[in-house]
């Protein structure tokens, strides 16, 4: 019997663990704990396409960029740029902490990076509502100047300074996908749509172009296991379980709903936020319409109990 297929979405925690283990080395002892979990989804069975997060990492190398543009006179790094960096370096670290597990199990398994973009549509509704906010705070003054300058969309954030915010864009096409299925078909780990992908529009003629925005790494995920047609969308995050009534002493944990139950609780409004439990229940909902066969959410060190039924929250059709 073949391998069955996964589409691993890997969150922030995974990464960056908390405010005081931010460096280069956390973030590659967090992928070493992360590796582990992954190699035992490979040895019970699967294959893997796998998918992360990179906000703070774009934003430490936006933050890098501003203050070398003040100090020394260096040019500033565009977003998609950014973002590119970001899939690069997470790759590599990822890449190679997969590597170092499977030699030591002695697993016949590569890993490999695809630097991905993804095509969004230049006339998505989130281009005329910028509301991701990016980069560092800003005096009003300067915000106002390159709001004028350069076009930025600009903020006042909640009385701590001004921000940028871009576009967050609905994914559409994986440009590179031919190259990830030829890995994945190969048999390799292929990482890929970091960060969501590298957000490019055509520009009418088939040109594609980089555009400042921000893509959902879940939907960007969702979108690539739709289009890899896998077996499972796991969206490995900082929870074991979804709950409803999430701090509230009626709150409930999830151990199984169906897509008619998790729009019921989304469009209550009441059960997941906004900026994180909502884009991921979304993004498995738009894999199951779509033809996927499950959905799970759950926390990196549980995916191996919770592939035996034992923990995580399953969403079916």
């Amino acid at each position: 019997m073949p391998n069955k297929l996964a589409v691993v979405a890997i969150g922030g925690n995974a990464l960056i663990k908390d405010d005081k283990h931010v460096t280069v080395e956390d973030q590659v002892l967090a992928l070493r704990e992360t590796s582990v979990h992954l190699a035992d989804m490979i040895e019970a069975g699967w294959d893997l396409a796998i998918g992360h997060g990179n906000g703070p990492q774009v934003g430490f190398i936006l933050r890098r960029s501003e203050i070398a543009a003040k100090v020394e006179g260096m040019h500033e790094v565009p977003l998609d740029v950014c973002g590119a960096d970001s899939q690069g370096a997470i790759g590599y670290e990822m890449q190679q902490a997969l590597r170092n597990e499977f030699f030591k199990r002695k697993i016949n398994k590569k890993a490999a990076t695809i630097v991905t973009q993804v095509r969004v549509d230049s006339s998505d509704p989130a281009f005329q509502k910028p509301s991701k906010p990016i980069g560092s705070f800003m005096e009003e003054v300067e915000a106002k100047r390159r709001e004028k300058e350069m076009g930025w969309s600009v903020v006042e954030d909640a009385g701590r300074g001004w921000r940028r915010v871009v576009a967050s864009p609905m994914p559409k096409e994986i440009i590179e996908f031919d190259s990830v299925k030829l890995l994945i078909d190969a048999g390799h780990v292929v990482i890929t749509v970091g960060g969501g992908g590298i957000p490019v529009v055509d520009q009418g003629d088939g040109e594609l172009i980089g555009t400042a925005a921000v893509i959902d790494k879940d939907f960007a995920s969702s979108l690539l296991a739709q289009t890899v047609k896998a077996d499972l969308f796991l969206i490995a995050t900082a929870v074991e379980k979804v709950a409803i009534h999430f701090g509230k002493p009626e709150q409930k944990w999830l151990d199984k709903m169906t897509v008619a139950e998790a729009k019921g609780y989304l469009e209550e409004g009441k059960h997941f936020a906004k900026g994180s439990m909502a884009p991921k229940i979304q993004a498995a909902i738009w894999y199951l319409e779509n033809g996927g066969k499950e959905a799970l959410i759950t926390n990196p060190e549980n995916i191996g109990r919770a592939l035996r039924r034992e923990t995580g929250t399953w969403i079916i059709p």
